[in-house]
């Protein structure tokens, strides 16, 4: 609302909103959207990378040994998996074990080694393994690419100095 005697800094429509206000709710909005956006791909790749880790551990990976390892309900696992399903991700039959698609086993080995730089950089600082393990997995959905390529580049100058 303008101050007597001062202008509104931006225009009033008829609903005595000011643009600003629209502008601001609405990249309210656009950020909103796009944080449940990157919540759902983080989502996507622990459950590919715990499906995979549990395919090469036991052979198979089921709705039961996923809830568990992650902490998660059955019916969150089910409805999880029935998303990465519609994303082209994993395969299921009834009855039967959860499988990656090509495109899941890829994002998967992604998913992987991304984490396995994040824990050997936070090791390489001096982190405990245990902490370094804990902290990876909230830091790997949350380094950008370049952030990424310098821990890479990091680790390796450190390897040729040992």
């Amino acid at each position: 609302m303008a101050l007597k005697n001062h202008p509104a800094p931006f225009p009033v429509n008829s609903l005595g909103t000011s643009a600003s206000t629209s502008f601001y709710r609405h990249e309210t909005a656009v950020i909103q959207r796009q944080t449940r956006q990157q919540h759902a791909q983080e989502r996507a790749q622990d459950y590919v990378e715990v499906i995979a880790e549990l395919i090469a551990r036991h052979g198979e990976a089921r709705a039961t040994d996923l809830a568990r390892s992650l902490g998660v309900t059955h019916v969150t696992v089910i409805r999880t998996v029935d998303r990465l399903q519609r994303e082209g991700l994993v395969k299921t039959e009834p009855y039967r074990s959860i499988f990656l698609t090509d495109a899941g086993r890829k994002l998967a080995a992604k998913a992987k080694a991304r984490h396995e730089t994040v824990i050997a950089f936070l090791e390489a600082l001096g982190i405990r393994p245990s902490v370094a393990r804990a902290d990876a997995e909230g830091i790997e959905h949350h380094v950008s690419a370049e952030t990424l390529h310098a821990f890479e580049r990091f680790l390796a100058k450190a390897e040729k100095k040992a």
